[in-house]
């Protein structure tokens, strides 16, 4: 398979054609919580093997700690397209860059979990690997090679990927890279001709430190949603409480969702705080990987069905709880 191709169901293909895997939707029509829905989500963002150690004593520098260590699928773009089929979404795509070495791997796991793959494969980069140091109290802390993923070019990328698609959800991972963020920025221009709705989870306070607040709202300026965690919004607007930080930030985007972990998420529009949402209650949390996109594919698919920005952060919510039940950033079986 050469570099630059992408794969389905165990064939290569060019990028000159739409790839689903399994059977077509007729129509484009698909049922997501109850709700019929014309088009799918396609999600343009980062597959990742993730290596989550959880250890319940404190690191002991230059020496051994004990720790239970699973190698798992992961990456922000392929659980959020996780999280959105497993919250109803019927017809969700995931286009991003993987190594040769792990492809038929993740290819596996994203057809399981209900995801259509457009995977480019790269022969001379590895997938991209997450470290995550889990402590006791399931706060994670990631080192991370990000591989393939800042590889993805826009001869990855074609314009009929967004045949049949109601909504378009990027990555923010693809923007700290000037290859990738060209390909993202290809796809948000092509959804904005076609009028498709797209939002961007900025996905990394670390790396959106280094790429700058600036460049980064330059990128996504007048996108239809944007999904920051409180830390996100505080470094994209300098400002200390999240709340005011949403709605500076809903002046520049049509609407802002800021996730704020155990006490819930709030909703901005129009430089207002439009509402707040509580969060689930969970008990015996394990592992908070993935509970940010585990809230943004559950909102996705709750607004892909029809849900109002409220009720669809109140799916996200329980899709964030369910999340923190289980070790790694996908749903469980």
């Amino acid at each position: 398979m050469t570099d630059g191709q992408a794969i389905t169901d165990g064939e290569a293909i060019t990028d000159d054609r739409t790839v689903t895997d399994g059977e077509a939707i007729a129509d484009g029509r698909a049922t997501a919580g109850g709700r019929t829905v014309t088009g799918g989500l396609l999600v343009v963002g980062d597959v990742v093997t993730d290596v989550v150690a959880r250890h319940g004593t404190a690191l002991v520098h230059g020496t051994d700690t004990s720790a239970r260590i699973r190698t798992l699928p992961g990456g922000a773009g392929a659980n959020v397209a996780c999280w959105a089929a497993r919250s109803g979404c019927a017809d969700v795509r995931l286009l991003a860059r993987v190594g040769a070495d792990s492809a038929a791997w993740h290819r596996d796991a994203l057809r399981r979990a209900g995801v259509r793959c457009l995977l480019a494969v790269d022969e001379d980069a590895p997938t991209a690997t997450v470290v995550a140091l889990v402590d006791s109290a399931a706060e994670r802390t990631f080192l991370t090679d990000s591989g393939a993923v800042l590889r993805l070019s826009p001869d990855d990328w074609s314009p009929s990927m967004l045949d049949g698609i109601a909504h378009l959800h990027l990555s923010g991972y693809l923007l700290f890279a000037a290859t990738s963020r060209a390909t993202a920025l290809l796809a948000l221009r092509e959804a904005r001709r076609r009028r498709i709705p797209v939002s961007v989870d900025p996905a990394s306070a670390g790396f959106l430190a280094e790429l700058g607040a600036d460049r980064f709202l330059t990128a996504v300026e007048g996108i239809d949603l944007l999904l920051p965690n409180a830390d996100e919004a505080r470094l994209l607007t300098g400002l200390p409480e999240p709340a005011d930080a949403a709605a500076k930030l809903s002046l520049q985007v049509g609407r802002v969702v800021v996730t704020l972990g155990e006490r819930g998420a709030l909703l901005a529009a129009a430089g207002a705080v439009a509402g707040r949402i509580p969060a689930v209650r969970v008990r015996g949390a394990v592992d908070t990987t993935g509970a940010g996109d585990a809230f943004t594919g559950g909102f996705l698919a709750a607004h892909l069905a029809g849900a109002d920005a409220t009720s669809a952060a109140a799916a996200g919510c329980r899709a964030g709880a369910e999340a923190v039940t289980t070790v790694g950033g996908r749903p469980g079986p």
